[in-house]
């Protein structure tokens, strides 16, 4: 059973492109009878793709630390919503539960989660897949400046070839079911 877990943002200035990508990434993942772990919000891209997701029919099982319950307007409709400790309690159990792992446009937050699992990957502590859906360059510059990273001898060009970034959700899914789930 593949079991999503998607980083997105939970501002709430977000546009709404972003918030309708989100719509149709939950949507998706139902479609495909999949699970879906998420950071626990109900606001923004995060509550958007949950609600589509368990309105397909995709179970959905949020993280959020107690700090945040507030801040980002915990879920309390996700089929089940554990409250942490911290951040790092939170990532933990995300991670935990994911088969694979989907960045959507997002901030701040998404790219720490995003670069955690990410250089786990590399560093092969898992071989989980690790998606970037960009469809319409959101991630372009942090993707240069990667690239200059390696060209400066920062970074490895092999680390590059564990991300996998698309422009649709299609490709982004068919990524995610490359799983092995180690």
């Amino acid at each position: 059973m593949t079991t999503v877990c998607v980083y997105c943002a939970s501002g709430r200035n977000v546009p709404e492109r972003y918030l309708q990508l989100a719509r149709e990434v939950g949507k998706a993942i139902a479609a495909r009878g999949w699970d879906l772990v998420w950071g626990g919000g109900r606001v923004s891209m995060m509550g958007e793709v949950a609600r589509e997701a368990r309105a397909g029919g995709a179970r959905t099982v949020g993280v959020i630390p107690q700090a945040m319950m507030t801040r980002e307007l915990a879920d309390q409709d996700a089929d089940e919503l554990l409250v942490v400790d911290n951040m790092r309690d939170r990532k933990a159990l995300m991670d935990a539960h994911a088969t694979a792992f989907l960045a959507l446009p997002g901030g701040l937050g998404t790219l720490e989660e995003l670069f955690e699992v990410w250089t786990s990957r590399f560093l092969a502590m898992h071989s989980r897949p690790v998606v970037v859906l960009d469809p319409d360059g959101h991630y372009d510059g942090l993707l240069a400046w990667i690239d200059e990273l390696c060209e400066r001898g920062f970074a490895y060009r092999s680390s590059l070839e564990a991300l996998t970034v698309v422009g649709d959700i299609d490709s982004a899914l068919d990524a995610c079911a490359a799983s092995d789930a180690s």
